[in-house]
């Protein structure tokens, strides 16, 4: 059959195919995207939404990566809400409930309007290695595609398998066709594999729910968006409902255990321990009599309703009866099962931070195959791949980011460094850098590397230069202000809940108060030609605010980066290390860390393994120097 010939071939149409496809074409790679259904590039089989903590800060460092998925998510909202609001900005974030209809064709006319981007819809049965190199694949239809790298988002598709209660069948999510084939020529390829689980809830008719009865939460009053660039805009209409589940629900989760394939042995894949089950979590927190649940509109195209934190994949005449327990859905007309899917994914300790495969050059990994979960985290790891996978057919050296660089970076690093065995939820727990990594500041932080890429133009570079440049001006400015005590001011400082002032004081030191807020204080400061948004002035406040502390996390980024300047060989034999640890050696030896820093963070590497690696290494550099071989 025919053989064509690419820069960068695409195997996957999810999140992350999406934004690996466009990020390689945007950059000028010849691309081609192969999905198993076109009809179902960007499907969101599970809640519809985008966001959240942790989440939403992936959302907006895509967007400042020149990544889509920001912009896509704007296209479809239904409502949002900023949460997190009482607490501090490091996990203060954006959450949308998204339109999946609207979301699918923004992305779908997105990818076809791309120059560079070619689309075919086929099925990837093999990989095309030759001398430990990716030379293309091979599909179900017969063609054979050429490529300089090949870049696998396939999902939850590799060897799918559907359960709700004993029934269980091949199957990807929402009844489409598995991907069997690739599984197995991965595992030929010397590619290690485990098995992992996800859940999704029945779907609800919202005419058949007693919505009268329920807690009503509408979107935000105020204008909100992701994308740094788009049109802030309110949304009215479309609202989410709160309920709960309650003792009698819970019973009949626990008399038909039995029937449960979660609880019978029949599914081998873990699941997600942030989002488990309602059968989960009634046996993991007996002691709790409720749980909250959230009934979301999935699209303004049709009546389905979500209904979030009620995964299961109990019979469905048990959700049937557990749905009915839920007050207000007494009546509600299920109309689409929960289900369990479980999958194949790729250990992802067996990628580099580049997302490139370390025993195939040229191969890349993003999205659930490398054991994660959420549209968020897949988009992410398809944005890096898409342009490493560029860069890798130019020669050039990979985008890596730090822990301290974003969110994405803990993301990446976490799976190639200490891997997962469960889907893994990116969390703001898990950055140690929350107060650098904040939402408003994304752009600040990652913009630079996309316009190095080619995925910011012109016009929208300009406009976040004049945006620092702002917030700059302001900054200094209000440095060189001083506010004088008077009788409007201490009205409004007392009403504020802050202290009167006594003598003049520095508007930028006012600023730091608690109580002060850049807005309130704007009235006692001489105009501006240019004034400052609102979310313009937000990161101002929060970088005067925060100074002390930020401060201090730039000073421990700057002391913990040294071991970031260490790095290892390659092909450095840690046999050659004397006293370290057997656990210890045997994981260095398998993940193969690049530098220092990353083997200190690998589970089971002890400190005092790392102090003898350091030295020796440093001994080795100074030999080295002096034209000393290892082995003299």
């Amino acid at each position: 059959m025919e053989q064509k010939k690419y820069d960068v071939i695409v195997v996957g149409g999810g999140h992350a195919g999406c934004e690996a496809s466009l990020a390689a074409a945007r950059m000028g790679a010849r691309t081609l995207m192969l999905n198993l259904y076109l009809d179902n590039t960007a499907l969101m089989p599970c809640n519809p939404s985008i966001g959240g903590p942790a989440k939403g800060h992936l959302v907006r460092e895509g967007n400042a990566l020149g990544g889509e998925q920001a912009r896509a998510a704007d296209y479809s909202t239904m409502l949002v809400r900023w949460l997190n609001t009482s607490k501090g900005p490091a996990v203060q974030a954006l959450r949308a409930q998204c339109d999946l209809r609207d979301y699918h064709d923004h992305f779908i006319w997105t990818i076809e309007t791309t120059p560079n981007l070619e689309v075919h819809q086929d099925i990837v049965t093999d990989l095309w290695i030759e001398n430990g190199s990716i030379r293309g694949v091979k599909t179900k239809y017969g063609f054979t595609y050429e490529a300089g790298a090949v870049i696998l988002t396939t999902g939850t598709y590799l060897r799918g398998q559907v359960h709700i209660g004993l029934l269980n069948y091949s199957s990807g999510p929402m009844g489409q066709v598995p991907s069997t084939e690739l599984s197995r020529s991965l595992l030929e390829s010397g590619i290690e594999m485990g098995r992992m689980r996800t859940d999704t809830t029945p779907r609800l008719h919202i005419d058949t729910i007693d919505t009268s009865s329920l807690i009503e939460q509408k979107s935000a009053e105020e204008p909100l968006c992701f994308d740094l660039w788009g049109e802030k805009k309110t949304y009215t209409g479309y609202s989410c409902y709160l309920t709960r589940t309650n003792s009698y629900l819970h019973n009949i989760i626990r008399e038909n255990l039995e029937r449960s394939p979660l609880w019978t042995g029949r599914m081998s894949g873990l699941g997600p321990r942030y989002c488990p089950s309602i059968e989960d979590k009634i046996i993991r927190f007996p002691d709790k009599d409720s749980h909250l649940i959230f009934l979301e509109p999935v699209s303004r195209k049709n009546k389905e309703v979500y209904v979030q934190n009620f995964s299961t994949s109990l019979p469905y005449d048990i959700q049937v009866e557990i749905v009915h327990a839920l007050p207000g859905c007494e009546k509600a007309q299920i109309t689409r099962a929960g289900y369990a899917i479980e999958y194949d994914y790729v250990i992802p300790t067996q990628l580099a931070p580049s997302l490139e495969t370390k025993n195939i050059r040229g191969l890349f990994c993003a999205g659930q195959i490398n054991g994660t979960s959420g549209y968020e985290e897949a988009a992410a790891q398809g944005l890096i791949a898409g342009m490493n996978a560029v860069l890798y057919t130019r020669k050039e050296a990979p985008v890596v980011l730090k822990r301290s660089d974003a969110y994405i970076g803990v993301l990446i690093d976490d799976l190639v460094t200490k891997g997962t065995n469960e889907p893994y939820r990116m969390l703001t727990s898990r950055c140690e850098y929350r107060l650098l990594l904040r939402f408003d500041n994304a752009d600040r932080r990652l913009a630079p590397i996309g316009r190095r890429m080619g995925l910011i133009d012109d016009v929208k570079w300009q406009i976040l230069r004049e945006k620092w440049a702002a917030v700059d001006h302001e900054k200094e400015r209000l440095s060189n202000l001083r506010i004088n005590p008077s009788e409007e001011v201490n009205d409004w400082l007392v009403r504020a809940g802050s202290s009167p002032l006594e003598e003049s004081v520095r508007a930028i030191d006012l600023l730091c108060r608690p109580e002060v807020t850049y807005g309130a204080m704007r009235p006692f400061l001489p105009s501006i030609e240019r004034p400052l948004t609102d979310e313009e002035a937000q990161s101002l406040a929060i970088e005067v605010k925060y100074a002390g502390y930020i401060e201090r996390q730039q000073r421990q980024v700057i002391r913990l980066s040294k071991g970031e300047k260490v790095y290892i060989p390659e092909d450095f034999s840690y046999d050659e290390v004397p006293g370290l640890l057997s656990e210890s050696r045997q994981k260095l030896e398998k993940i193969r860390p690049q530098n220092l820093a990353q083997a200190s963070r690998i589970s089971g590497v002890t400190p005092a393994d790392i102090q003898l690696l350091s030295v020796y290494l440093e001994t080795r550099r100074r030999r080295k120097e002096r034209g000393i071989t290892p082995s003299s």
